[in-house]
C-alpha cells in the first residue's frame, strides 16, 4: 500500500530585513505578526484534516527563535546569508532526519492568508503528487480588478498577475496587469468575473524541486521584475496554479513596510478578528 505523502509548512521569519528591521516581532492589534502566521498555520492543520503535518518557524535570529518557542512552535535556526524564504526554508531542511515530501512556504509576514488556501494545496499535492511548485491565485472579479489598478497608480509593484494553460499550470507571472483586455466594456456585460489572475505569493513545493530551485541563479527576467518564480518558469519547473475563490475585497498582501502594518491593524480592527 502505497504510503501517504509527507507534509510541512514552514514559516521563514527573518529578523534583519532592511525596509523593516523586527518585521515578525511587529504587532498588529495586540499580537505578533509571527503569532498571527503561526496561528494561521495551526488552523490549516484543522481544516486540512490531515494529522501529520510538521510546523515549524525558521529564522536567523534568537529573538524570534525565543518568541516561536513561546508561540509552543520549534524554529530552526539559519544563517542570516540566506537570499530568499524558499533558500531558508531548504538550510532548514537540510538540518531534518527526514525531510516532508512536499513543504508550503508560508512567509511570515502574510497574516490575512485563509488557512483553506493551504488546505487547498495540499490536496492538490495528495491528488497529484507529481506537481513540482504548486501556488494559489484567484480570479479577480471586475470590482477587484478595478482595485489592484488603483493600488498600481500609487505602487506599480504591488500585486503580482499570473497567466495559465488550460491544465492551470503557469504560464508567467508579471508585476503588469495580465492579460490586457480588448473589448473590456462588452465582458463586463458578460461576466462578473475578469479574465485576470492575482497570484498570492505562497508556494507549495516538492522537496526535491526545491533544492533544484535553490541551486539554480538567478534568471534574467526574475531580476527585472522582482519575482523569484519566474525563474522557474525560465528553467522549465512546472508550477500549478491552484484557484481559490475568497470574497471581493479580502485578498491581502503580505506587509512589507510599516505603513502597510498601519493597514492590516485598521482592518483586522475593523473585522473583529480574535487568534483561534
Amino acid at each position: 500500500m502505497t504510503q501517504p505523502p509527507r507534509l510541512a509548512i514552514a514559516i521563514p521569519a527573518r529578523y534583519g530585513s532592511s525596509r523593516f528591521p523586527g518585521k515578525p516581532l511587529a504587532e498588529i492589534a495586540g499580537h505578533s505578526m509571527l503569532a498571527r502566521v503561526v496561528d494561521l498555520a495551526k488552523r490549516a492543520v484543522v481544516v486540512s484534516g490531515i494529522a501529520d503535518v510538521a510546523l515549524f518557524v525558521t529564522s536567523e535570529d534568537r529573538r524570534i527563535a525565543a518568541h516561536a518557542e513561546e508561540l509552543g512552535v520549534t524554529c530552526i535556526m539559519t544563517p542570516p546569508t540566506c537570499a530568499t524564504g524558499s533558500d531558508r526554508v531548504l538550510a532548514a531542511l537540510r538540518q531534518l532526519d527526514h525531510w516532508p515530501d512536499f513543504v508550503i512556504n508560508l512567509q511570515g509576514d502574510a497574516p490575512f492568508t485563509p488557512p483553506a488556501v493551504l488546505r487547498t494545496m495540499f490536496e492538490a499535492f495528495r491528488t497529484n503528487p507529481r506537481h513540482e511548485v504548486i501556488t494559489p491565485a484567484q480570479v479577480l472579479s471586475w470590482g477587484d480588478l478595478d482595485r489592484l489598478r488603483k493600488s498600481k497608480k500609487k505602487t506599480p509593484f504591488s500585486g503580482t498577475t499570473v497567466t495559465v494553460d488550460q491544465s492551470g499550470r503557469a504560464l508567467w507571472f508579471s508585476k503588469t496587469i495580465l492579460p490586457a483586455i480588448r473589448d473590456e466594456d462588452k465582458l463586463r456585460t458578460q461576466s462578473p468575473l475578469s479574465p485576470v489572475r492575482q497570484h498570492l505569493g505562497l508556494y507549495g513545493f516538492r522537496t526535491d524541486v526545491l533544492e533544484k530551485f535553490c541551486s539554480l541563479p538567478q534568471g534574467v527576467y526574475e531580476q527585472l521584475e522582482g519575482l523569484e518564480q519566474l525563474r522557474m518558469i525560465e528553467n522549465g519547473i512546472a508550477v500549478q496554479v491552484v484557484e481559490i475563490s475568497l470574497p471581493e475585497g479580502e485578498l491581502h498582501p503580505g506587509i512589507d513596510t510599516p505603513e502597510d502594518l498601519k493597514r492590516a491593524e485598521k482592518y483586522i480592527k475593523a473585522k473583529g478578528e480574535p487568534l483561534s
